[in-house]
């Protein structure tokens, strides 16, 4: 296949996997579907031994956060908590790339307050319906009404260029085809001075090649991972400055000492002698737009 035919395929088996996740409410076990797939259609990419509520607390979210969200909002997606290194301020625009539920936009909302703004885009419809029928719930909590979803691709943001101050997301440009295209879209519509605060899977170092071949149809949960140096070229390729990659193993951890599924078989894969931590991590990335 072309490159725009393979990142057609993985889109379509990001939105099918994604569809399926917004109506189970959360991430299933290790369960090949009948193409053969896994989580493009029985789901694969998440844990089954891990509530939400704990994977929340294992990558940093408070008890008062995770208790403040609407029903459903929180569906164990988050492999940190890029909200808590945004430092957002009152009045400042947000938006929050790959949505979900929109368990970071309801945080971000009162923390800008009623003179800011937070946009949700995502491309999975069921997503969108899922968290924009929250709004009610978080208006009727918060009585802000300063959060809104549009459905978009991230390689491709529905938003003006310099009309953002803060772009969050939470482990989802890993799933992206094509990740330079991304940082571009980033640093496009950031505003001169505006400030990137992202949590996202990386690799410390290559996975062994029948780790790659064997998590291909796994949707890009790890192996559509870069390694932090390529995430770092291609942020600086974007024209972003202030460049902060920190790794934080706790997410990792947390998913093998839980037996998750999936981490399982990516531990069943690798060299005799290594562990999952040696190669995968969460990070922090934390940057601005000159």
């Amino acid at each position: 296949m072309t490159n725009t035919t393979n990142a057609d395929a993985l889109r379509e088996k990001v939105l099918k996997g994604y569809s399926k996740i917004a109506k189970d409410g959360q991430w299933s076990g290790v369960q090949a579907d009948t193409d053969g797939s896994c989580c493009g259609g029985g789901g694969c990419c998440g844990p089954t031994t891990l509530t939400a509520e704990q994977v929340a607390q294992a990558v940093g979210y408070g008890n008062r956060d995770i208790e403040s969200l609407p029903t459903g909002a929180n569906m164990g997606l988050s492999c940190g908590n890029p909200t808590a290194i945004a430092a957002l301020q009152a009045g400042e625009v947000v938006v929050d790339l790959g949505s979900g539920g929109g368990m970071d936009c309801f945080l971000a909302g009162p923390r800008v307050g009623a003179s800011g703004r937070v946009i949700g885009v995502d491309m999975t419809p069921d997503m969108l319906s899922k968290a924009r029928r929250n709004i009610e719930s978080y208006t009727r909590q918060s009585g802000l009404n300063n959060v809104e979803f549009r459905l978009g691709e991230i390689e491709s943001l529905p938003l003006a260029d310099g009309s953002v101050d803060v772009v969050l997301s939470n482990c989802v440009i890993n799933l992206s085809p094509d990740k330079r295209r991304v940082w571009n879209e980033v640093a496009r519509v950031l505003k001169p001075g505006g400030r990137v605060a992202i949590s996202d899977l990386a690799l410390l170092k290559p996975l062994p090649e029948p780790v790659l071949a064997d998590l291909e149809a796994l949707v890009g949960c790890v192996a559509g991972a870069d390694l932090i140096e390529d995430i770092r070229a291609d942020m600086q390729a974007a024209g972003l400055a202030g460049i902060e990659l920190t790794p934080k193993p706790e997410y990792v951890k947390a998913m093998s000492e839980w037996q998750d599924p999936l981490y399982n078989k990516i531990i069943d894969a690798l060299p005799q002698g290594s562990s999952i931590a040696d190669f995968v991590t969460s990070l922090d990335i934390a940057a601005r737009k000159p």
